[in-house]
C-alpha cells in the first residue's frame, strides 16, 4: 500500500529560555508521507525555515528507537502523542488526519524548566539517580548468576521497572509534576533483586530527599503518569517505594 501525502497545520510553543514568557507560533508543513515519524515531520519543518532564513524550532532526539528517552513533545495535551506505549520517536504522522492542527509544547513541570522551544533540562532526574540509583557491588570477580537465586516473579517485575528510559512524561503528565513513578521504578528494581540490599534503606531515602529537593510535586495516586509512560510501567511501584521509605525510617 503505497504512503499517502499529506498536510499538517501546527502550532509550536517557541520560547528563547527558562526567562522568556514563550508563545505560540503556527506553521504549515505540505506534501508529507504518511510513513513519516513525528520527529520526520518536525526535521522538514526546520528544513522548511532554514530555507525561509528563519530560526529553526529546537526539540531534542537520540536513537530514534524508543530507547533513550531524549524525545519529549506534549502533543494535543498528551506526553508523547496519542499513541500508548510509545515515546515521541515511535509516533507516526498515520495517526493524524490530512489537514489537522497538532499542538506542539514541551514537559510543563516546575522542575523541568525551558531551555529554549520544546527542550527542557531534566537534569534533575539525573540527579536523583546519582544519589542511589545504583547497586554498589564492587568490581571485579563475581559469583555466577545462577549461584544467585532469585523468585521468578521478582525477576520479571524488577524487569518491568528497569524498563524505565527516564524521559519525563510521568512529570509531565501529573498535575502535581510528581516524578514518584519514575524515582519509585528505580527504587523498586533494586529492591527486588540480592544485588540492591546491600543500600537498601539508604537508597530510597537518598532518592526520595531528592526528590523532593529538586522541586516535584507529590504524589496523589492521580495515575495520569502510568498513561503517560511509554514503557507502560504501572503506579504499584510507588506503593513498593512507599514502603521502602517507611521501612527505611523505622529502621533508622
Amino acid at each position: 500500500m503505497s504512503a499517502k501525502k499529506m498536510t499538517v497545520h501546527l502550532k509550536v510553543w517557541r520560547q528563547k529560555n527558562k526567562n522568556d514568557a514563550g508563545h505560540f507560533e503556527d506553521y504549515t508543513v505540505q506534501d508529507i508521507s504518511d510513513d513519516m515519524s513525528f520527529l520526520e515531520m518536525l526535521d522538514r519543518l526546520n528544513v522548511n525555515l532554514q530555507k525561509a532564513g528563519k530560526l529553526e524550532v529546537e526539540f531534542e532526539s537520540d536513537c530514534r528507537e524508543g530507547i533513550c528517552g531524549t524525545c519529549s513533545c506534549v502533543i494535543n495535551g498528551q506526553p508523547h502523542g496519542p499513541v500508548t506505549g510509545a515515546a515521541t520517536c515511535q509516533l507516526y504522522m498515520r495517526q493524524f488526519k490530512d489537514g489537522d492542527t497538532i499542538v506542539i509544547e514541551p514537559w510543563r513541570a516546575k522542575a523541568f524548566p525551558v531551555i529554549r522551544d520544546l527542550v527542557v533540562d531534566r537534569s534533575g532526574l539525573d540527579r536523583i539517580i546519582t544519589v542511589g540509583g545504583y547497586t554498589g557491588a564492587k568490581t571485579g570477580p563475581h559469583a555466577d548468576a545462577n549461584s544467585i537465586l532469585v523468585p521468578k516473579e521478582n525477576a520479571e517485575k524488577a524487569m518491568d521497572y528497569a524498563a524505565c528510559i527516564g524521559c519525563g512524561a510521568c512529570v509531565a503528565a501529573c498535575p502535581n509534576g510528581s516524578a514518584s513513578l519514575f524515582t519509585s521504578a528505580k527504587i523498586s528494581h533494586m529492591s527486588l533483586l540480592p544485588q540492591g540490599h546491600p543500600l537498601r534503606q539508604s537508597r530510597v531515602t537518598r532518592m526520595v530527599n531528592q526528590m523532593d529537593k529538586e522541586g516535584f510535586g507529590h504524589c496523589t495516586n492521580i495515575g495520569e503518569c502510568q498513561s503517560a509512560c511509554p514503557k507502560e510501567i504501572k503506579i504499584d511501584s510507588i506503593a513498593i517505594m512507599r514502603r521502602e521509605f517507611f521501612n527505611a525510617a523505622i529502621r533508622s
